[in-house]
């Protein structure tokens, strides 16, 4: 898609959302504020191999609809229908059956180290909101994989 094609996907997505969450219950504002975002980062990385870890995932409905389950969205937190969550039992592209504020990077932290010792060329990325990035559980992950990027790079500089 041309660029003025994916303005125009945000401005079909968002009364979208807005029209079946007012029906079914959910996130509104959460989703409203990542449409951009999550459509930049289909259009960039090449899900589901490179994978998307959604923090907590009340931001994860454009991804849904990217990936597979516009139809079924009409059915979104519907007994039999999909989950206001990612949920790896409904899709491929969900990564992580997602659970407290605070978990996506070490989520991802995990996953690259999963990936290096696979020898995976895959991209691992971690969506996470200003109100996660206070969690315990982000600075933890953020501190272990600064001291992963020093140590790599001492390595390296010892060569």
């Amino acid at each position: 898609m041309t660029v003025s094609e994916l303005s125009q996907l945000a401005d079909e997505i968002r009364p979208y959302i807005t029209d079946v969450v007012s029906r079914t219950g959910g996130h509104l504002s959460s989703n409203l504020g990542v449409v951009e975002l999550t459509i930049a980062l289909h259009y960039v990385f090449n899900a589901p191999e490179d994978k998307i870890v959604w923090d907590v995932g009340h931001q994860c409905y454009t991804h849904k609809i990217l990936t597979e389950r516009r139809e079924k969205f009409e059915t979104l937190r519907q007994d039999g229908g999909i989950s206001g969550f990612p949920s790896r039992k409904e899709s491929p592209y969900d990564v992580f059956d997602t659970g407290h504020a605070s978990n996506s990077i070490s989520i991802a932290v995990g996953l690259a180290e999963a990936k290096k010792k696979a020898h995976n060329t895959n991209k691992i990325i971690a969506v996470i909101g200003d109100g996660s990035l206070t969690g315990g559980m982000a600075f933890e992950a953020l501190s272990s994989s600064l001291l992963t990027i020093i140590y790599t790079f001492l390595q390296m500089c010892a060569k």
